[in-house]
């Protein structure tokens, strides 16, 4: 029986999937993103842990909000760190009936073992996931997360292989992910994808600098405003992007 590693839970989840979402977000994750506004969930470092069973009972008492399209949504973090763990989660929530999705940055992502059997098996009980793809240029999706893309978009293929549903996010940050030649490689990416339901533009905010503050860590974006709506809807324009509507 694997533990999963949470840093906290949102009972009424509206912005991480279809519906009404009881979210999960777990502690650990391996990439750095200068616009994280969440970096108190980076160390891997015990934080609060739960059996899959225990998780499940929890998140089961507010199903009666989740109406017909809502669920269980793991985020983070990186939930991908944790594979074990959701993999006898997802099982359980499925056999319960519950819709399940990840919303991952993909980056652990590997066709090599034991990952990729686990991963697979994964599949099986996970409806949905929502894919980051953070910027489309490795050498400045490296500058941006401290890591390549190519395990990322090798997860967008694979996805696309089995014909898993996913929506693709990308944060747009003014100076580092807002280039028009990058959106329209990205859109020209997508193009090859099967798989695809949903585009989502999340404009780049301030809003957990704070978090970078109160644990000591030089925040990389000081200065760097948020994208005007112009460049906003450019971006949508150009990723044939829907504006979020839950």
């Amino acid at each position: 029986m694997a533990l999963g590693n949470v840093h906290s839970l949102e009972s009424f989840g509206l912005v991480d999937g279809p519906g009404v979402r009881y979210v999960v977000f777990v502690q650990g994750c391996r990439m750095r993103c200068q616009f994280c506004h969440n970096p108190d969930t980076w160390s891997e470092a015990p934080c609060q842990t739960y059996s899959a069973d225990a998780l499940l009972q929890k998140a089961l008492r507010y199903q009666p909000y989740w109406g017909d399209n809502g669920g269980i949504t793991v985020s983070g973090g990186e939930p991908l760190l944790q594979i074990d763990f959701l993999l006898e989660f997802f099982q359980k929530a499925r056999q319960a009936g519950v819709h399940t999705c990840i919303d991952t940055s993909g980056a652990p992502f590997t066709r090599a073992q034991p990952f990729f059997s686990k991963f697979q098996q994964l599949m099986q009980w996970t409806d949905l996931l929502l894919l980051d793809i953070k910027e489309i240029n490795d050498d400045r999706h490296k500058a941006l997360t401290g890591f390549s893309n190519r395990s990322i978009l090798d997860l967008a293929q694979y996805l696309s292989e089995i014909r898993k549903p996913v929506w693709i996010r990308h944060v747009l940050v003014p100076k580092r992910s807002d280039f028009d030649e990058d959106l329209q490689k990205l859109a020209g990416f997508l193009d090859t994808l099967q798989n695809v339901e949903r585009v989502e533009v999340l404009p780049y905010h301030t809003m957990g600098v704070y978090k970078w503050k109160s644990l000591g860590i030089p925040y990389p974006l000081e200065g760097i405003a948020p994208p005007t709506e112009a460049r906003v809807k450019n971006a949508e324009r150009i990723l044939k992007a829907r504006a979020a509507q839950m």
